[in-house]
């Protein structure tokens, strides 16, 4: 079946409610946490890959390096003087790992003036570095951010990947009460304040309880306890505002009554709903799926549960105030099987998706599913067997 997303598209103000409303201008500071483990200390943080080079960049000032093949890499961030910094590796030992990595952490295109950076572990073939402390020259002064890098090396295959060592946390206050706030620069570019269409490039936030590993998209809006918020995030991350949202215009969106649960992203933010028969109200703008469920009970009271994610360039929808915008998700999923003969062996693959080409995920009670099985039986009946698949 082919995708297809459908869209039908005063005066006398007292003392004390001018204070409710200005709580929430107020900027709320948080403070800056680097690890050297930062990915599995916050949970839901991105990283970029970066081409690995040995041809020496031109225009940059290098030092005399130990091996003979340094490597070099170049790291985007709009925060960086020339809009970019270089990154070079080195071996300690002539025979050895590449141990040792450079940054020009000023952007002043020099290595001279830069401390060689060792690495902090290694595993079969991969190096890891970090956090590597740079400094980009903010309105108020120097800015301080942390990057970790992993190295793979194999052979002719080599391959790095950049995440970010440092995120912002702390305790906020939404109205009276006292949260936790977590930002994450997602797309590792040096900022924290990125709204986006596309997830990867939308920077993360998670307003609630400490020690909680979900995450919202940063976006004009949040929601915080079923109410909405107007968001505004520092670009180096520092702090946010929120205030109470007023005056916001909703669309209606039509979804097919089996769909439990939706989720929507784009650059208002996040949006998790759950439809009440079919139906649901996002504020006006353009969003992707971000995701969809169904959940079921079958006789024995097992919960199973179908889930629709990573949906790619696709599930682009557009909410507009005077039409219902009609999304065609869920049921019917499309099941593929492959077979290929390596020798006399014969290898299947089952792979699920939905209507839009999106991965699907089959749940049962929280775990996942059990593998499928496989029945083959010849047309006179001499061949009759069943197999069960395993994943990996």
């Amino acid at each position: 079946m082919g995708s297809k997303i459908c869209i039908r598209l005063a005066a006398g103000i007292s003392l004390l409610v001018l204070a409710s409303v200005v709580w929430g201008q107020d900027e709320q500071w948080l403070q800056y946490r680097v690890s050297a483990m930062a990915r599995e200390v916050v949970g839901d943080m991105g990283s970029s890959s970066s081409k690995l080079m040995s041809e020496q960049p031109e225009g940059i000032e290098l030092l005399e390096f130990k091996c003979d093949e340094p490597l070099f890499a170049k790291w985007s961030s709009p925060m960086a003087r020339n809009g970019h910094l270089w990154i070079a590796f080195d071996r300690s030992q002539k025979d050895g790992s590449y141990d040792l990595l450079y940054i020009d952490s000023n952007g002043d295109r020099s290595f001279k003036d830069e401390t060689e950076i060792k690495c902090n572990r290694s595993e079969h073939n991969y190096v890891y570095f970090g956090p590597a402390k740079v400094t980009f020259e903010g309105e108020d002064g120097p800015l301080t951010y942390h990057l970790n890098f992993r190295l793979y090396i194999s052979g002719q295959r080599k391959y790095l990947w950049i995440s970010p060592g440092g995120w912002y946390e702390g305790a906020i206050k939404v109205g009276r009460e006292e949260k936790y706030c977590v930002l994450i620069d997602q797309n590792v570019n040096g900022t924290f304040d990125d709204k986006s269409l596309n997830a990867h490039e939308s920077d993360r936030i998670q307003i609630g309880r400490k020690g909680r590993r979900d995450t919202s998209f940063v976006g004009k809006y949040i929601e915080i306890d079923d109410k909405l918020y107007s968001l505004e995030v520092a670009r180096d991350g520092a702090y946010i505002k929120l205030s109470r949202a007023e005056d916001v215009t909703f669309g209606d969106i039509r979804l097919p009554r089996t769909i439990t649960d939706f989720a929507g992203g784009g650059e208002n933010g996040l949006f998790i709903r759950k439809p009440e028969k079919g139906a649901a109200k996002l504020p006006v703008g353009k969003y992707r799926i971000d995701s969809w469920a169904i959940e079921r009970k079958d006789e024995k009271g097992d919960r199973w549960r179908l889930e629709g994610r990573w949906f790619g360039q696709k599930g682009v929808f557009d909410v507009a105030e005077t039409e219902e915008t009609e999304l065609t998700i869920g049921e019917p999923i499309i099941s593929t099987l492959e077979a290929q003969d390596r020798r006399g062996t014969h290898y299947f693959s089952q792979n699920l998706a939905g209507q839009l080409g999106e991965r699907i995920e089959l749940t049962c009670n929280g775990t996942r599913a059990p593998a499928p099985k496989l029945h083959i039986k010849s047309s006179d009946g001499n061949y009759d067997r069943s197999f069960s698949f395993e994943y990996g």
